[in-house]
């Protein structure tokens, strides 16, 4: 009988969240077919330089819950998201180095540079 009692006690003292499990962090892609597929994103979180990716490029950043602040850029744009984590959550982003109307004339004008934009956006 007295062991009945301690095991429903250990049982209601037990934590039942299962955060602690999976962990929290974001992934970005750079896979987009908006993408121009040339050049490296460097990818910033909190200020720290964290990866450069190119085209088909997936990475996972572990990161603890709270506040942070993801920035990619290609050297010319550079592109600020914030975001906050909760414990387990994973968030997911998507890194577009992409062309613009302006993009096609520039190249045609000056024979193959043309500048190209950033875009990053939270996948749901």
């Amino acid at each position: 009988m007295r062991v009945a009692t301690l095991e429903r006690q250990f049982e209601a003292d037990r934590d039942y969240s299962i955060d602690h499990l999976f962990p929290t962090g974001i992934t970005v892609t750079r896979t987009s077919d908006e993408d121009w597929k040339t050049r490296q994103l460097v990818v910033a979180i909190d200020g720290r330089r964290v990866a450069e990716m190119l085209w088909g490029d997936s990475m996972m950043f572990e990161l603890d819950p709270g506040p942070h602040t993801l920035r990619v850029h290609n050297t010319l744009v550079w592109k600020t998201l914030p975001f906050t984590l909760a414990p387990g959550e994973q968030l997911f982003f998507e890194a577009i180095n992409r062309a613009s109307a302006s993009s096609y004339f520039c190249l045609a004008l000056l024979i193959g540079i043309a500048p190209l934009w950033v875009t990053l956006r939270r996948m749901n």
